[in-house]
């Protein structure tokens, strides 16, 4: 039976958050579009079912003074606190290390494009990802304080490009992306027309193909959601 996930949708708007995570993860999925006020339930509450929670990137930052972003501060403080595994990508992963104690900043420029990444250590995560691996990145905010206790996984000249605190991860970059996603983030930008001319010339057949070895990570974290034995915390 595969696991069921709740998928935390924090993109604004229309977005291909969804249909590129529903495409990943091979799991039981139900999506709430946070930044619309949909919420799962509590994790204390009687139709808790899920056994994992993947959060997506957003156009927003994590500090932004936004209800929503608030609530959803509280609400996976009480799943962490339950361990039950969580994965966020891009925003969702500098949203779990400000939620959890860490500090997020504006870096002042964007990493945009297909990027080197290094792995730092082992974790059943990146199981079977290289140490050094491709995967396209889309952001200007980067986690500058990790939370206590938490461990770099994978790190790049930015910063921390992967953590882990508990049964809690977080990756900067965005595994999910195919080809599509790529070129309609890149087009988005508000970005010198040279810059984002090279970005595009770099979604290449040879980029696409390397950062596909990045994929693994979803299969990883469903087995780890699947696998796992939760330990109630007070």
């Amino acid at each position: 039976m595969s696991p069921a996930l709740a998928v935390i949708d924090a993109s604004v708007g229309d977005t291909p958050a969804e249909s590129n995570l529903r495409r990943e993860l091979d799991a039981d999925l139900s999506v709430y579009k946070i930044s619309d006020g949909e919420f799962p339930p509590s994790v204390s509450a009687a139709d808790w079912r899920f056994d994992g929670v993947v959060i997506s990137g957003s156009q927003t930052s994590v500090y932004d003074d936004r209800d929503w972003i608030h609530e959803a501060t509280e609400w996976v403080r009480r799943v962490h606190r339950s361990d039950v595994p969580i994965l966020g990508i891009c925003w969702g992963h500098q949203f779990l290390a400000q939620a959890l104690g860490g500090r997020v900043a504006d870096m002042g420029a964007y990493e945009l494009g297909y990027e080197r990444i290094e792995r730092v250590g082992e974790d059943p995560l990146l199981e079977g990802v290289p140490e050094t691996f491709t995967s396209f990145e889309t952001h200007s905010d980067r986690v500058v304080e990790l939370p206590a206790g938490a461990a770099t996984l994978a790190r790049n000249d930015n910063g921390v490009q992967a953590f882990r605190v508990g049964s809690t991860y977080g990756v900067q970059f965005h595994p999910e992306y195919d080809r599509e996603t790529a070129v309609w983030v890149t087009e988005g930008k508000d970005l010198p027309d040279e810059r984002v001319r090279s970005v595009l010339n770099g979604i290449s057949d040879e980029s696409v193909e390397a950062a596909r070895a990045s994929k693994r990570i979803f299969d990883n974290f469903r087995r780890l959601a699947e696998t796992h034995q939760p330990v109630q915390r007070a």
